[in-house]
């Protein structure tokens, strides 16, 4: 007699997941899960690197299946992996990297509000479906799809928590600003995803700033570091400040534009301090127009402005969340999906 095959065991020993158990995508599940999306099933959506295996609405739905996601999930994990799949966001350098970076992806708009996407107390912790499922099934298609698989289509040293999964959306109930996704000239209801390579949120602890040029020196010291790509070339960082801590800026009459403006003033080092130590190159400083020779010229930790991406997000406390970017030549990207 045949010992009964047991489903979970079969997907982890293919190595078709991430060291979880995946739910078992039968053909019901499956065509649930598709009903979630106008679209067809055989429509293409793109080849996912380095391994280029061609996606379809339906693999992207068995993904998102296996990931624990709802139906009503699929449209924003079809958006999502759409965006990443953009030239300038470099899916196959990240792919292939020894960094441990993440596309993280931030959902503004009445629809992530809709699933549940959630955006306070915790966010980019566990304990919440919609989050966890969402960027779950977009790393499950980079490792079954695009193959990349630490020590096989991925060279990264480390990796990190965030190559789990990487989604959550902003505190708009508490937040004293508009979104990202408004700052950027979305309308309100306009349902938007942007994706930034970034690590893992660095904790800038801070319950003694009363007042923004204390506050936003603290933080602006913690986007900067000696080892961090951020200072070397241009790359993405998301800031991610509490109610609280917005709060804060905007009771002094700080707009968002405003505080993005000073963090970006404010975030740096000289060239002095960055040759002690870290990611430093004479080569790598005359790329960004930095005169290795003079150690008093101020290196600015964003070198482009639109590479900040500040978030209101979390519950209420003294901390903002600091999430550095990769060297690798990746462009954020931003767009609205299809409900």
């Amino acid at each position: 007699m045949t010992e009964a095959v047991d489903e979970f065991e079969f997907f982890l020993e293919k190595e078709w997941s991430d060291g979880f158990p995946v739910v078992t995508p039968t053909e019901a599940r499956v065509a649930r899960m598709l009903a979630g999306t106008r679209r067809g099933p055989d429509e293409p959506v793109g080849n996912i690197p380095p391994a280029m295996a061609p996606a379809t609405v339906r693999t992207v739905a068995v993904h998102a299946l296996m990931a624990g996601c709802r139906p009503e999930y699929l449209p924003v994990v079809l958006g999502g992996i759409e965006l990443m799949l953009r030239e300038e966001f470099n899916l196959n350098g990240v792919q292939g990297t020894m960094h441990g970076v993440a596309p993280l992806m931030v959902v503004n708009g009445p629809y992530a509000q809709k699933i549940g996407l959630h955006g306070g107390n915790g966010c980019f912790g566990p304990g919440f479906r919609a989050n966890a499922s969402i960027g779950r099934a977009i790393r499950l298609m980079l490792l079954n799809l695009g193959g990349g698989i630490a020590g096989i289509g991925s060279a990264t040293v480390f990796a990190s928590p965030l190559r789990y999964t990487a989604c959550l959306t902003e505190n708009t109930e508490r937040s004293p600003w508009e979104t990202l996704a408004v700052s950027r000239g979305y309308a309100p209801d306009d349902n938007v995803i942007t994706c930034a390579m970034v690590e893992s949120p660095r904790l800038c602890y801070d319950d003694v700033s009363e007042e923004p040029e204390r506050l936003l020196t603290g933080i602006a010291d913690s986007m900067t570091a000696l080892s961090s790509w951020n200072m070397h070339v241009r790359s993405d960082m998301v800031v991610a400040m509490s109610p609280e801590q917005a709060t804060i800026c905007a009771g002094a009459g700080l707009s968002r534009a405003d505080v993005h403006g000073k963090l970006c003033a404010m975030a740096g080092r000289t060239v002095r301090d960055l040759k002690r130590g870290g990611n430093w190159r004479r080569e790598r400083a005359l790329k960004i127009n930095v005169d290795p020779d003079n150690d008093d010229q101020f290196v600015p930790t964003i070198k482009d402005p639109r590479d900040l991406h500040l978030i209101v997000a979390g519950g209420w406390g003294p901390l903002t969340a600091v999430c550095h970017g990769w060297g690798g030549g990746s462009r954020a990207v931003h767009g609205t999906y299809e409900v």
